[in-house]
Order: C-alpha cells, then structure tokens, then sequence
C-alpha cells in the first residue's frame, strides 16, 4: 500500500497542485456495451446526469478518475491525433510523450479515454458490463497497429493469439518491448505496461496504473 502511494503522489502531485478540487455539476459520457457473440459495440448511448449522482463503478477506486468527459483533458503532442485523459494524469502523459518524440521516439499513435463496458461480466445477450481502465482516462495505448493484444498468452509465442490490434513484432521501430524507450519512460511516469501482465493476455500496446 505504501509502494502504490508514492507512484501516485509522483505520477499526480503537479497536476492537483496547479488544479483546485472543483468538480463540474454535470457528468456526461458516451457509453456502449461490447458485445462478444456479435464482436462489435451495441447500446450506443450518451449518459447525463448531476455529478453528486456518480455510483461507485463510475469512479475508479485507483486513482479517484471518473467516466465524465468533464473530468477529461485534451492532450496535443506533436503530430499525434488529439486524445482524452484524466485531467489527473494529463500532465504526466503529455511531458513523457513530448520527450519521447524530442528524442526522435517512433510514437505513431495514441489513443486514452473511451468509455464503453468492453470489461466481463457477460450478461445473457453476451455484452460485456464493466467499464474498463480507458473508460476513466487513466489507460492509453500506443502504437496499436503493431503492437495487438493477444489472448492465450501466458508466454509470447506461436500459440498467443491476436483478438485485437496488430502483429507484434519485436525489432520494428513502433514494437514496444520490455526495453525500449517508450515503455521504460512510461513505467518512470507511473504506469505498467500490459506486455508484462500476469495471465493468458499480453497487451503490448496498452499503459495503465494497473497494467490492465
């Protein structure tokens, strides 16, 4: 416990510094439900109601990080598509991307907050219920077209199998691996990488407080 609170005062101390704790009075989300028999997004809806009304699957227990765009900040580095991550983490992520392409890093692509139940439990009609870690904004992935997520995988080799993203290939400038810049100054800022995740998945492209 006392490990786990130190990475987040160093991942968060210059972002609740610089913002005073002032919530919104409205919370608002576009939602959906993975659904796993038909492999695409269903239920597609926007959800609004007044910010004292969060329950407890809305906020992530973590990091204190909420499914409310409200809560959301636009990072812009470089020539990256603008993307969404907790205001708690922005400054953190924005400073090791901005580094990283200084040093002539190969990040091609980012994407952070998507809030949609794309996490089990399944409920009878196959759609997934829970909200994953991008749903709060404190989850981002990198470089996705060439670094997949592999199910089956309790070791990387011919028998993982690809569910999402693309082929993994260590060597490529845009692969992520253990020692590359990109996840080593990632793991610096706070974050897990989900290449080294316990258990049947690997998530190369994939950053979190959690690794999941």
């Amino acid at each position: 416990m006392k490990k786990m609170g130190a990475i987040f005062f160093a991942l968060y101390a210059n972002a609740i510094c610089a913002e005073p704790l002032v919530h919104p009075r409205v919370c608002t989300y576009e939602t959906f439900n993975w659904n796993v028999r038909q492999q695409r997004p269903v239920n597609v809806r926007t959800v609004t109601h007044h910010y004292s009304e969060l329950t407890p699957e809305e906020i992530d227990p973590q990091t204190g990080c909420t499914v409310c765009k409200e809560d959301q900040r636009q990072i812009q580095v470089g020539n990256l598509k603008p993307f969404f991550v907790c205001k708690k983490i922005a400054d953190a992520v924005r400073d090791t991307l901005e580094r990283l392409l200084a040093e002539g890093e190969t990040v091609l692509e980012v994407t952070a907050y998507r809030p949609g139940r794309t996490r089990n439990p399944l409920d009878d009609s196959g759609n997934r219920t829970g909200f994953s870690n991008h749903a709060y904004g404190v989850a981002i992935d990198i470089n996705r077209a060439s670094n997949g997520l592999y199910d089956n995988c309790v070791q990387f080799g011919p028998g993982c199998r690809l569910i999402q993203g693309g082929l993994w290939v260590p060597g490529k400038p845009e692969t992520l691996g253990r020692d590359t810049s990109i996840v080593r100054s990632m793991k610096k800022a706070g974050f897990k990488w989900g290449g080294e995740i316990a258990g049947k998945q690997k998530d190369f492209m994939h950053f979190s407080v959690t690794g999941y």
